[in-house]
Parts: structure tokens; sequence; C-alpha cells
């Protein structure tokens, strides 16, 4: 016991205290003030040279007029349609991809070649595919005698077709970490069950499905994450529209900077930030949990 505490002390005291005060200092001047700041003049009705204080009157507003308050359900929505969709095709394309499969190498850097790009660029590009009158796809259609929908126009699949857009060019990170997490399980557990007369599909469902989970984790938690704080590729391709129907809470945090009302778009900021913490850390706890009791 005496071993194991001291052990524990040397531990404890390998770097002095003073070590920490750099970082400590950086998160205090770009991450705390400046987080207690937004709190603050979410509260206020201020610009660059005045300060007012209204209380919880932006959050009022923020929640009682429908197109702010359909960009938090579009987040929810957009977050978790995304979040789902990697863990989906990632995991089914890392199965693949480990396979013997000819030419998986290349195929691996063709599924992983569009996180390259950058996101700005590939939503003009899709913009242009998919108009819904002089755009390749609707074109293509048409040739078959189909009438291709308003990809970006239509108010009811706008979204969504935002969502797969955004699947497509995040998926190739999260079929990377779960060709990392297939790799690392040992073979012999998989000759053992063919020894055993398992299927692929038992195979799956009993060594790589649950042997992936930490795999599961992180791409649940990277892409819901990157889900819910979602901006750029929406204002590169619909803007929020039609209307306000693809709205995201970065999108109206940014349209009520443009219009002056930053008090309002200071408010949105902490919203966000409260819904991902909202969303994030019991969805965390519980696949740290899953993971620590495997």
């Amino acid at each position: 016991m005496v071993a194991a505490g001291s052990t524990s002390a040397t531990q404890r005291s390998i770097y002095p205290s003073w070590f920490y005060l750099p970082a400590a200092a950086l998160y205090l001047v770009f991450f705390a003030v400046p987080t207690f700041a937004s709190f603050y003049f979410s509260l206020t009705r201020w610009t660059l040279f005045d300060t007012e204080f209204i209380g919880l009157e932006n959050y009022v507003q923020f929640f009682s007029e429908p197109q702010l308050s359909q960009g938090l359900v579009n987040t929810l929505v957009y977050g978790f349609v995304t979040s789902g969709a990697k863990v989906v095709l990632g995991l089914a394309l890392a199965v693949l991809l480990t396979s013997q499969l000819v030419g998986r190498g290349y195929l691996r850097s063709v599924v992983f070649f569009p996180v390259l790009v950058s996101t700005i660029g590939v939503g003009i590009t899709f913009k242009a595919l998919l108009d819904p009158f002089d755009g390749v796809v609707n074109t293509m259609l048409a040739a078959f005698g189909i009438d291709g929908p308003g990809w970006f126009t239509d108010p009811s699949q706008a979204l969504l077709t935002i969502a797969a857009v955004d699947v497509w060019k995040g998926l190739g990170i999260a079929t990377l970490i779960y060709i990392a997490g297939i790799v690392a399980i040992p073979q012999e557990y998989y000759e053992a069950a063919r020894v055993d007369g398992a299927s692929r599909w038992q195979q799956f469902r009993s060594i790589t499905l649950p042997l992936v989970q930490p795999a599961t984790a992180t791409v649940i938690i990277l892409s819901l994450i990157g889900g819910l704080r979602s901006f750029d590729l929406i204002w590169a391709t619909t803007g929020g529209g039609p209307g306000f129907t693809s709205d995201v809470i970065g999108s109206v945090i940014y349209k009520q900077y443009q219009a002056g009302f930053y008090g309002l778009s200071t408010a949105g900021n902490v919203i966000l930030f409260l819904v991902v913490t909202a969303v994030m850390v019991p969805i965390s706890m519980l696949l740290n949990r899953k993971e620590v009791d495997r």
C-alpha cells in the first residue's frame, strides 16, 4: 500500500504546477472569457459603441418567432440524420474495404477524397449539379423521361438534400475510423468462428460489431458535433432557403448578425452551445459507459 501510494505521489509530482500556467492562460483568454462574455452580451442589445441590458428578451424573441425556432428543429434533424447515415454507411464501406477486394487501396482513396475538398467548393459544385433546370442530374433524368425534383428549391427536400451532400463529403472520415477499428481486431477470432461454422453475417454480428464499439463512439461524437454546428455547406447551397426551411442555428445566427441584431445573434450562439452540450454530454457518457462495460 505504501509503495502504491508513493508511486502515485511520484506520478503526480513529475511536473511542477507552474508548468500548467501557459495552458491555463490560453484557456482563460481564448475560451473562458469569450464564453462568459457571450452569456452576458446575449442578455443585452448591443452595438460596437453601446450596450443596453434587456434580460432574457433576446431568448424570448428567438423562441417566439417561428423562423428562428425552426432553425433549432432543423439543427437537430440535420445533426441526427447525418450522424446516423455516416455510422451505417461508414461501417458498411469499412467492412467492404477490409475484405479481399480487388483494388481496395484505390477505393479507399476514392472514398476519402471528398474529405479533402473545401466545403464551400462542394456546396457550389452540388448547387450547380442539382440545379432544377440546368443541372446535370435533372438533365440526365429528363433524358429518361423523369422529371427531376427541385433538390435545393423544394421546401420539403432542401434540408435532406444538403444532409445527403454532407454525408457524401464526410463519409471518408467515418470509413477510415471504422477501417482502423476493424483492422485492429485479432484475426484469430474470425478463424475460430469459421471453424465453428459461423456465417459471414454471424461473424459480423458477434465479432465485428461489438469490437468496433470504440470506433462507433468516435464516429457518432465527431459527426454529431459537426452536424449540430453545420453552417458553411448550408450557406453555400441554399443560404437557409427556400424561405427558412433549411435554416439551422448557424445560419440563423449569421442572418441576425447581418441584419444588425447583434444581441439576438449572440443569444443564438449561446443556444447553439447549450444544444450541443445538452445533446453530446449524455450521449458521450452513454457511449463511454458501454465501452467500459465491454
